[in-house]
């Protein structure tokens, strides 16, 4: 079991940080306390201004970004592209130019990566896409409903399946478990090597899974708009918050909030560095991006960087430290080194 820092075992008291009671399976409970608005929206990205300061780092020419993500063992940097759906395969030693793009039935909402592959997660076709790294072979799988992102967990690919409020696990392209339960919308799943978490969006909250057992367990809200998450070296899962501008960490099995700090500039994508404890958290309504020490007791800022416009995604090369950061705006996808 990973542990956590000293200062990280120390449970902070915050407001919201509450237990989810259940809601029926089949959507919404107008009984539970916990819901915000009789309507829930999911958070977005804030909308970024026009770019007055000039990107740090290398811009390369891309159309707009939908996703990104680097795997460590090919070396590779995956770039998903809206329009025309595809990704294009990048060298981490040689970024002048894609080595291969890979048109895709559909956007890729969301991209993980493990082991020389990256998995893509297409709802508006039902589909979860495998594509080898770096040669760029596709192979897809059908998800009924919309997967919105999927990632490895040993020989399992766990799928948070957002219209259907689940939580399926695969096994060799066939759906072994459907996990339900409390679930407003499945949005993305977190695996921190010892558990899995799934982010839900319209209830602003996180939920840990047993994907042993096949069953939802303990969940509690995550501020006012979780948007996005990644698993730390702690065992945590880090969250950011895009309507109160904050950065949460909790710790999993059990599911408790240790941290929030405030991140002011629309706080959004979000990619982790192992090697350097450093969380990447993009600032879209500033064109930044802010480099985060979460060793301590609460995140101590060490970088920012000006970015190109509408940074919703950012990624990590864990060899050099480099990050990534993708444009939703079409402005290109930005290399720096801190």
């Amino acid at each position: 079991m990973r542990r956590l820092t000293a200062a990280s075992r120390i449970a902070i008291p915050l407001a919201g940080a509450l237990a989810l009671s259940a809601c029926s399976s089949s959507g919404q409970d107008n009984t539970d306390s916990l819901q915000v608005v009789n309507n829930p929206v999911a958070a977005k990205a804030a909308v970024s201004p026009a770019v007055s300061v000039k990107p740090a780092g290398q811009v390369l020419a891309t159309p707009a970004v939908s996703a990104l993500a680097t795997d460590e063992q090919s070396h590779t940097l995956v770039v998903a592209l809206a329009q025309p759906p595809s990704v294009q395969v990048y060298d981490l030693g040689s970024l002048g130019a894609p080595k291969i793009t890979v048109p895709l039935p559909g956007p890729a909402e969301s991209l993980s990566t493990s082991g020389g592959q990256a998995l893509a997660s297409i709802p508006t076709k039902g589909v979860l896409a495998r594509i080898s790294l770096p040669g760029g072979q596709v192979r897809t799988e059908p998800v009924a409903g919309q997967p919105a992102a999927g990632v490895t967990d040993g020989a399992d690919t766990v799928v948070a399946v957002r219209d259907r409020k689940a939580v399926e696990v695969l096994a060799n392209g066939a759906v072994t478990k459907t996990i339900t339960g409390q679930l407003y919308s499945a949005d993305d799943v977190i695996d921190t090597g010892q558990n899995v978490v799934v982010l839900d969006r319209l209830r602003t909250a996180v939920f840990s899974v047993d994907v042993n057992a096949g069953t939802m367990g303990e969940g509690l809200r995550a501020g006012d708009g979780a948007a996005n998450a990644v698993a730390d070296s702690y065992g945590r899962v880090l969250v950011t918050d895009a309507r109160a501008g904050a950065l949460l960490a909790f710790s999993t099995g059990p599911l408790i909030l240790r941290q929030r700090y405030p991140v002011p500039g629309g706080a959004y994508g979000i990619a982790y560095d192992k090697q350097r404890s450093l969380a990447w958290v993009t600032l879209t309504g500033a064109n930044q991006v802010v480099g985060f020490d979460v060793r301590g007791g609460e995140p101590t800022e060490k970088y920012r960087f000006p970015t190109v416009r509408q940074p919703d995604s950012v990624g990590v090369d864990q060899r050099t430290g480099r990050v990534i950061v993708g444009s939703a705006a079409g402005e290109g996808t930005q290399v720096i080194q801190p």
